[in-house]
């Protein structure tokens, strides 16, 4: 089954964790997309509760993670090559740890996009 990440391509954080993690995560056949551009996509998870102003989407069938949940999940699969995802799984596999952690992320991410001038939500 194709495991999907739905991501912030606004921020820079974000596009370069997602492109490691296509590269160099180990995942096969994880796919990334970028939740600003694909807007059908985006809208669905929407109105499934799942608001990429949260946090990045992780889909597998029909099971979604979100948020904290999404990274959390996301490294524990994987079976990096890249030091960077091998140092970021390490932190983030736990749920608890990235629940605590995660807010920090979106605080950068905030910040990034805040510095490009885009909103945290890519609906507005």
């Amino acid at each position: 089954m194709t495991l999907t990440l739905l991501y912030d391509g606004g921020c820079p954080f974000c596009r370069n964790f997602a492109a490691r993690s296509e590269l160099s995560s180990g995942v096969r056949g994880l796919q990334i997309i970028d939740g600003r551009e694909d807007h059908v996509q985006r809208q669905s998870l929407s109105e499934r509760g799942f608001s990429l102003a949260k946090g990045a989407v992780l889909i597998e069938g029909e099971t979604v993670w979100h948020g904290s949940a999404a990274i959390a999940e996301l490294c524990r699969r994987m079976e990096p090559s890249d030091q960077l995802l091998g140092l970021l799984k390490g932190v983030f596999r736990d749920d608890a740890r990235s629940k605590i952690l995660y807010p920090a992320l979106l605080l950068a991410r905030q910040v990034a996009l805040n510095f490009r001038g885009l909103n945290v939500d890519p609906d507005h």
